[in-house]
């Protein structure tokens, strides 16, 4: 199993906006932040969009894809000196619609939308993406996702039977072909868990964890799967992941644990089994010391919304 595939089944976007700004230049719009993640597709023309914290704009031309997983505010505008407006306050009722926006100059066509993940599933992935998520798509890409957001425009305006449900599906499939995207086109450059995925000696080995999450894993099994030494695999994953790679496989144990304690009405034993535990008790007490309450705790609360990660 891929391990990105591992965390997209188990992650949920619960509610989905959306809208599509139609703007000519001079125009400036400005997102505040928050908990939702943003995206956005430059259907015709360009524009520069500003993240807080980055201290240069992106030119964006059409084609390209942006997410910003981590609800941090941003600006979209046609030049660095033009003022800009609150989302807030040109959208409004227009949610699911059009907004027109600016002047008569340059023509831009960008669809944005925002979507609020369920936080515990999707909080692994979240904790592990950049502030920006920027995919130069090309054409084929493009008019996949392009695609993708119409169904979601659709959905969005125009609500009828199991609407929700689409415009939730559909948002899941919009973050997983952008990330995908951003994967494939910065394999070289990326630093961390996305480019450890790459790395031809660590990506094998977090693949073979995730494929057998049960399976007695020790480090030297696993520098085995890299075809390094203990050591110098110790080593290299600890400075591609950030973690030794028994802390990670913990980790990843809990994780599932946690969605399985959470989805559905398993026994803790085969819980703990599927999770690589021989027993209820070495189980409940790494996911107690893990998570800080006893799986049977975690579920209820899950059932309750009242857990996050």
């Amino acid at each position: 199993m891929d391990p990105l595939d591992d965390i997209f089944a188990a992650m949920r976007v619960r509610s989905a906006l959306y809208a599509r700004l139609e703007a000519g230049a001079p125009w400036g719009v400005s997102l505040a932040g928050g908990e939702s993640a943003r995206f956005g597709l430059v259907v015709r023309g360009g524009c520069l969009l500003e993240v807080e914290g980055m201290a240069q704009p992106v030119a964006l031309a059409a084609g390209d894809c942006y997410v910003l997983a981590h609800g941090t505010p941003y600006i979209l505008r046609d030049h660095p000196n033009t003022p800009t407006v609150s989302c807030a306050s040109v959208v409004r009722d227009r949610i699911g619609g059009l907004v027109e926006l600016g002047g008569t100059g340059t023509a831009a066509s960008v669809i944005c939308g925002w979507f609020h993940f369920d936080q515990r599933a999707a909080r692994p992935l979240l904790d592990l993406l950049p502030v920006l998520l920027h995919v130069k798509m090309e054409q084929a890409r493009a008019l996949a996702l392009q695609g993708t957001l119409q169904l979601l425009a659709m959905e969005t305006g125009e609500p009828g039977l199991g609407s929700s449900l689409l415009v939730s599906r559909l948002a899941d499939i919009v973050f997983v072909q952008a990330v995908r995207a951003h994967v494939a086109a910065n394999a070289e450059s990326q630093t961390g868990w996305l480019a450890a995925l790459a790395d031809a000696r660590i990506g094998p080995a977090l693949r073979a964890m995730h494929k057998e999450i049960a399976h007695d894993w020790t480090v030297e099994a696993l520098a085995a799967v890299a075809n390094l030494s203990r050591s110098a695999f110790a080593q290299r994953f600890r400075e591609r992941v950030g973690q030794a790679p028994l802390e990670y496989l913990t980790q990843w144990r809990m994780f599932k644990a946690g969605n399985m304690l959470g989805q559905g009405n398993a026994a803790l034993g085969a819980i703990a089994a599927a999770v690589g535990y021989e027993s209820e008790a070495a189980f409940s007490k790494a996911f107690k010391r893990s998570k800080g309450m006893a799986p049977s705790a975690w579920r209820a609360a899950a059932r309750e919304g009242a857990v996050a990660a």
